[in-house]
């Protein structure tokens, strides 16, 4: 790092624009990773706490839809013959409390604890994830309506979203009542099932893992998949602008790297040097720009679907430091074929 250090010194100007570069890309990055996160939370929060393994949809002839499931009462007492299955009801309504403004909200009436501690609701209550219960300005206790019939809140529990509608827990008959298609469920969430083919060409349906069954929300599939190629791409990006910048640096430097070479340093040392050069820059980059997503995350309000955690600044950080590093080793070769004669001017 002898060398590097004091590269560093000398070439303050270009290093602190490369730096700069590094500062903005892990800021788009760690951005995009939280705006990631927040937008599948906001799209999947509530079916992530699925207590089966099994996710069962009406078979439409298409790729399975929460949209589009609407399963009947013989379907589910087929489901019910071959093994345990829990109804689960899924629609959105508008909801409101008193004569203030309605709200969108996502219902999902249940009959157990599909869900956790949101199930096991007495008949004519509900339980409001607390999104829900801030749109409606609502408290335990208050009554709310949705369509043309009102409900007692009896808890407000959870930060439960469902294709980014906050969502509302009743019991599965309240939730077909409401249900103008008078469905008997949307879907069914089982465990164990020993032969489900059988039992999804007798009853009509498809079945498809509970992690699986996310694909099925149109606007996760759609989002997460256009946002995960942009992360993708930035890392990308990231590599080969660090990497571009260290191999033109070192390409200047060639003279001084054969000099050097000329008095007695290294091949080793030299490339050792200059990684440790890349490691400098990446790690004040890197470190700014997450340290001001940080600064942002935390400033942000509920109104922006945006989650600060380890997996959206450390874990792109790191992987931007990697990759980035990658990026420089390129320039390395530069370094190893540098020819010590260049020095006694003897090879120009």
């Amino acid at each position: 790092m002898f060398v590097a250090l004091r590269d560093l010194r000398a070439a303050r100007g270009r290093f602190a624009l490369i730096t700069l570069v590094v500062v903005l890309v892990a800021l788009l990055v760690s951005f995009l990773s939280g705006l990631t996160s927040g937008l599948a939370h906001q799209n999947t929060s509530a079916l992530r706490k699925m207590s089966g393994d099994t996710v069962v949809f009406a078979d439409t002839g298409t790729s399975p839809s929460f949209d589009s499931s609407a399963l009947t009462a013989d379907q589910v007492r087929a489901w019910r013959q071959a093994a345990h299955a829990d109804p689960v009801g899924i629609s959105h309504a508008q909801a409101a409390r008193g004569g203030g403004p309605p709200a969108q909200v996502a219902l999902f009436g249940t009959e157990t604890a599909t869900f956790g501690e949101h199930s096991a609701i007495e008949p004519g209550s509900i339980v409001l994830s607390a999104p829900a219960a801030r749109d409606l300005s609502a408290a335990t206790g208050d009554r709310i309506t949705l369509g043309n019939a009102t409900f007692a809140v009896t808890a407000i529990s959870g930060d439960d979203w469902y294709a980014h509608t906050p969502v509302v827990w009743m019991t599965l008959p309240d939730w077909q009542s409401l249900e103008p298609r008078g469905d008997a469920a949307t879907i069914l969430v089982t465990s164990d099932v020993h032969d489900a083919a059988a039992v999804n060409a007798a009853a009509h349906t498809v079945t498809t893992s509970a992690a699986n069954s996310l694909q099925a929300i149109g606007s996760y599939k759609a989002e997460n998949g256009s946002l995960t190629l942009m992360t993708i791409l930035l890392f990308a990006i990231s590599a080969l602008v660090i990497g571009a910048f260290f191999t033109v640096w070192t390409i200047q430097r060639t003279p001084d790297i054969a000099i050097l070479k000329a008095l007695g340093a290294t091949t080793n040392s030299l490339m050792a040097d200059a990684l440790g050069q890349a490691l400098v820059v990446l790690l004040i980059g890197v470190g700014t720009g997450l340290a001001i997503t940080s600064l942002a995350g935390s400033a942000l309000g509920p109104s922006v679907p945006f989650v600060l955690s380890a997996a959206t600044t450390l874990v792109p950080g790191a992987a931007l430091i990697g990759l980035g590093v990658l990026g420089a080793a390129v320039a390395l070769r530069f370094v190893a074929t540098a020819d010590p004669l260049t020095a006694l001017n003897r090879t120009r």
